[in-house]
């Protein structure tokens, strides 16, 4: 099999990494995230109308003029489905619900009322914190099990590895404005452990390239490493991006943001696993040396 220099572009690569969290990090400090119902509060109603001309922009003028704050309508699976989300929450109201069909009505909009959501602040507040938990302790124990299994080193470029994925995932997700839910929660954690599985199968090799060929640098012991594992990679990639795009293109609205969130978080990982993991080697020259734990 022919062998790839892929560490002879790790530099160049490593800069535009450095460049893009960077300007992620700007975009989450200073625009922030579009966060939905799940983590805001509010009012979600999913309704069908019963005319199939029924044009989206007329729907969202409708429910604008009642006054209930932030109101966002997109289409939901079918042309004549529609989701709509709106800043004000029912307050236990039990004429809430029923003050809007009226002013449809009113509109002469036929729609049909299929479900009705809300989250209150408090929920709202307790939910996004459990989110941030959760990834911060899932961060936490792959940096503890890495330790474990390898060495500091290895550790240190594990994390890096998954720092970089986030922070690009939420970047994207904050620089289009697309919407952060739990769902999205479930699929940043669910990169987290694909990106250090890929990582993992690496370092492994690594490790027993080291232990096999003493007289080997790091930077070519890493670019042997690679190059066994590239098949593996390849074949797991593609094989979870065709499901990942599946689901995109076919699962319907509320699919989308999670199946995004998977297949940026499957390319990230496969990037950063080669260009940020065993780059972090590289610079602190890890050697036979350093391997101290035995399997």
């Amino acid at each position: 099999m022919r062998q790839i220099n892929f560490n002879k572009y790790f530099r160049p690569f490593n800069s535009v990494s450095i460049i893009l969290i960077i300007i992620s990090l700007g975009f989450l400090v200073f625009k922030g995230l579009n966060y939905g119902v799940d983590f805001k509060g509010g009012t979600l109603i999913e309704v069908r109308s019963n005319n199939p001309d029924t044009d989206i922009s007329r729907i969202r003028a409708t429910f604008k003029d009642m006054n209930l704050g932030d109101v966002s309508v997109k289409n939901f699976g079918k042309e004549n489905d529609f989701i709509i989300k709106i800043e004000k929450k029912l307050n236990n109201d039990p004429n809430f619900i029923n003050n809007i069909k009226q002013n449809v009505t009113k509109k002469s909009l036929d729609l049909d009322f299929r479900r009705v959501e809300s989250v209150g602040p408090k929920v709202s507040s307790e939910l996004l914190k459990a989110g941030v938990i959760a990834i911060c302790i899932s961060l936490a124990a792959m940096l503890i099990y890495i330790w474990i299994r390898f060495e500091w080193q290895f550790s240190l470029g594990a994390i890096l590895a998954l720092f970089h994925d986030v922070i690009l995932t939420l970047g994207i997700f904050s620089l289009f404005s697309l919407e952060i839910n739990l769902s999205i929660v479930a699929a940043v954690l669910t990169i987290v452990g694909y990106s250090m599985n890929d990582t993992v199968v690496i370092y492994d090799r690594v490790r027993e390239n080291l232990k096999k060929n003493s007289d080997l640098k790091i930077f070519d012991v890493t670019n042997l490493s690679i190059n066994e594992t590239l098949s593996r990679t390849i074949i797991t990639s593609i094989t979870t991006l065709l499901a990942l795009f599946s689901i995109f293109i076919f699962g319907g609205e509320i699919l989308k943001g999670f199946s995004l969130a998977m297949i940026l978080g499957v390319f990230f990982g496969t990037y950063s696993s080669i260009y940020i993991a065993n780059s972090v080697l590289i610079y602190l020259r890890v050697s036979k040396k350093t391997i101290t734990k035995e399997e």
